[in-house]
């Protein structure tokens, strides 16, 4: 198998791993208002979501090593940018993680005590949560749509795949990083049909670039 065409697999394994991982990170428990009380009755589910997270954060490391070498024969500048944007990205996910594991352990704490103070219960846990919410949906999402664009701009001009798809991964960046700062600034909240909608086509993009690369493979161009 060409390195080329070897690259092109891995990286479209990692995009489907990193999708279901971000799948089975979420715990729907956190958008309830009672969420206090259910998170250490939910501790399994709640420690799977951790798993899942770290795993998902390991996966975009593993995708800035291997694109950065790529992107590298096209400007070694922009192939640096490209990269600090991806850890920064992962980092934060990384970040996220120690939060969800304090909410876990404030929810246990909340349960033992015989009689809680339920306000400083619920403003620790709101501030976690919040934070939470901000590392993953924000401080993930802004460094790595932008070394999205840079990717899809570089992908682009090497002919790595399809030019459609290049545009395709370009526009749904472009309209990730539009909700994100909608989001950041207040405008919308997290669980609503504009966020979803707006996400959508990078998730579909994605899965259909993971699917074609594993079928095809990059384009010769970035055989060594």
């Amino acid at each position: 198998m060409s390195s080329y065409r070897k690259k092109g697999l891995i990286f479209g394994v990692l995009l489907i791993l990193g999708l279901v991982s971000g799948m089975f990170s979420t715990v729907p428990a956190l958008e309830q208002s009672d969420y206090l009380i259910k998170l250490s009755s939910i501790k399994v589910q709640v420690l799977v979501a951790i798993f899942f997270q770290f795993t998902m954060a390991t996966v975009y490391v593993c995708v800035a090593v291997l694109i950065y070498p790529i992107i590298k024969k096209y400007n070694e500048g922009i192939a640096l940018a490209y990269f600090g944007f991806r850890i920064i990205g992962a980092a934060f996910l990384f970040i996220g993680i120690v939060s969800l594991m304090l909410l876990l352990f404030i929810s246990e704490r909340f349960m033992i005590e015989s009689q809680p103070d339920l306000s400083y219960f619920k403003t620790i846990g709101e501030l976690l949560r919040l934070f939470r919410d901000g590392m993953n949906h924000i401080g993930m999402i802004l460094p790595w749509s932008l070394g999205g664009l840079i990717l899809y701009f570089c992908s682009f001009r090497m002919n790595l795949f399809p030019k459609w798809l290049s545009i395709w991964g370009f526009i749904g960046c472009n309209l990730t990083l539009v909700v994100t700062f909608l989001l950041m600034f207040d405008v919308i909240k997290l669980i609503t049909p504009i966020y979803f909608i707006m996400n959508t086509p990078t998730a579909i993009f994605e899965l259909v670039l993971a699917v074609y690369l594993m079928m095809k493979g990059f384009n010769p161009i970035v055989e060594d």
